[in-house]
């Protein structure tokens, strides 16, 4: 059974010794893998000094980075760990475990359940975890702990039927809506989560990538979710149609007169849009139901092809 430990890398000559040389210590029958990703601070020769298979990611971003990995690789349990060295190797021998006895197609390292918020003091990014955490719950009915997590493992069915779209940071949130999305086994494992070291600076932007993540989660709603999406507008227009059309029905009521012409006019204009997106969100859902089944046979397809080969 083979494992491959995969490192996305920007600019980590800090710590990525470390990153590596404690999977391999961790996990010697392990391939671990570095993608370097246009680093200019010489990331990529000191983990090929320390061991791993370098590759290389031109097209910047980590969600690019993801992509290749995903479909250069083939393994039967695929571990992702960030190269910042927050994260511990050492729990990547139970992660490794439970994929490779079926038990889970996707292992979350928990790091909001431990020390994530001891360790981390960026007020805005604590908050942002809970909102991205909060809002995948309620839309998608679970109850995940950690949605952003940098630390994960897969099933061999997960990597190679996960067609990812997002280019950078929101690639988590993706991942964790996908595994929702087509019941694939999930498990979360509390781990011990600790700052970047001296020297070793984060990539993300508070503001940018946290903007970036909430509109991939409303893109996720409305592709994944199209039904609660559109008839959630639908609603908030007949809302507001009701608001204005209640006074000139009143008044008419009172005095048998209909007045405001031009708002009625622009009232019943809204009503008809909502009731056209409405019917929008049904034919999306019958869609959405329809390319679930086809993945789920993919996903057949894909086991059956694997035992072949084995």
């Amino acid at each position: 059974m083979k494992t491959a430990i995969l490192i996305p890398c920007y600019n980590e000559s800090a710590t990525i010794a470390k990153v590596v040389s404690d999977f391999k210590r961790v996990m010697p029958h392990a391939d671990v893998y570095v993608y370097d990703n246009n680093s200019t601070d010489g990331s990529d020769e000191i983990a090929r000094q320390n061991g791993a298979i370098v590759r290389y990611e031109y097209k910047q971003g980590k969600g690019n980075v993801v992509k290749s990995m995903f479909m250069d690789i083939n393994a039967d349990c695929y571990i992702m760990v960030d190269g910042d060295d927050t994260y511990p190797a050492e729990s990547a021998v139970e992660f490794e475990k439970l994929v490779l006895q079926g038990k889970a197609d996707m292992v979350i390292g928990d790091r909001l359940s431990s020390t994530y918020f001891d360790e981390n003091d960026r007020l805005f990014h604590n908050t942002g975890n809970k909102l991205v955490r909060k809002s995948i719950n309620m839309f998608f009915g679970s109850d995940l702990k950690d949605i952003m997590t940098g630390m994960r493992a897969f099933s061999f069915d997960f990597v190679k039927s996960f067609p990812i779209s997002s280019k950078e940071f929101e690639i988590e949130t993706e991942m964790s809506v996908f595994a929702l999305r087509n019941n694939f086994k999930i498990i979360e494992i509390p781990i011990q989560y600790r700052d970047r070291m001296e020297g070793s600076e984060s990539k993300l932007n508070t503001y940018r990538d946290g903007y970036k993540v909430i509109k991939m989660i409303i893109a996720l709603v409305r592709d994944k979710k199209p039904f609660i999406f559109f008839s959630s507008i639908s609603a908030i227009l007949l809302i507001i149609a009701g608001i204005y059309f209640l006074p000139i029905l009143l008044m008419y009521f009172s005095s048998g007169y209909v007045l405001k012409i031009p708002t009625l006019i622009v009232i019943s204009t809204v009503v008809i849009v909502a009731v056209i997106i409405f019917f929008i969100g049904v034919l999306l859902h019958v869609l959405q139901k329809q390319h679930d089944e086809r993945f789920h046979h993919h996903l057949l397809l894909l086991s059956l092809n694997k035992d072949e080969e084995e």
